[in-house]
């Protein structure tokens, strides 16, 4: 199946996570649609994601200390809003092992919630025989609603950590239904400077 091909969903310096570049499904699961699914955090100009301090080391951290959270998150293709969920709160982040640890162990009680519980705050494109998500929005952020008509490089939301994430990020994926109980993941490509492809795990990728 050919990939859809997007636009980066933002500006500055972000690095990918979770490529399907290194393996599909891309974040160990088929679920709700996300077998193709991308992460993206943004980084400094050192290449960091938040200032280190002693609690990135033994507790949690608080969303905002990330350069991620509150940026614009941008319609990466062009399309009709099929769905927007808001009003989730952007929990604590965890870089901390033992915080890790012990968000890992409430997985499965986030799965059983189902995909709001997940996904959190997102948006819903229909492009027409798929759909994009962008998911883990801030909480409040959101600023279209269903039915209206998005182009590439409008203003959907802002970067938050609602829904299953560790710190603040992106998530992109590409289903080929909003029916998130059957989806089936689609492929994707991004428009890099060196041309379409998926980004590889851990590389930085840059917007302007």
């Amino acid at each position: 199946m050919a990939p859809v091909v997007l636009d980066l969903p933002f500006r500055g310096s972000w690095r990918t996570q979770m490529s399907p570049a290194r393996r599909v499904p891309s974040h160990g699961t088929t679920l709700f649609g996300t077998s193709h699914a991308i992460d993206f955090v943004r980084v400094d100009e050192r290449g960091r994601t938040a200032p280190r301090g002693w609690r990135a080391a033994l507790a949690t951290e608080p969303p905002g200390h990330f350069v991620g959270f509150a940026a614009p998150v941008l319609a990466p293709i062009e399309g009709t809003v099929a769905a927007v969920h808001d009003g989730e709160d952007d929990h604590e982040a965890r870089r901390a092992p033992f915080a890790l640890a012990v968000y890992a162990l409430t997985q499965a009680g986030r799965v059983r919630q189902g995909y709001a519980a997940i996904a959190g705050n997102h948006v819903v494109i229909d492009i027409g025989g798929a759909v994009v998500l962008l998911a883990h929005l801030r909480r409040g952020s959101v600023r279209v609603g269903a039915g209206e008509r998005v182009v590439v490089g409008q203003v959907l939301g802002e970067c938050g950590n609602s829904g299953n994430s560790t710190e603040p990020h992106v998530h992109v994926q590409v289903s080929d239904s909003a029916d998130w109980d059957r989806a089936q993941g689609v492929p994707l490509a991004f428009r890099l400077d060196d041309g379409v492809r998926v980004p590889d795990e851990g590389e930085v990728v840059t917007a302007r």
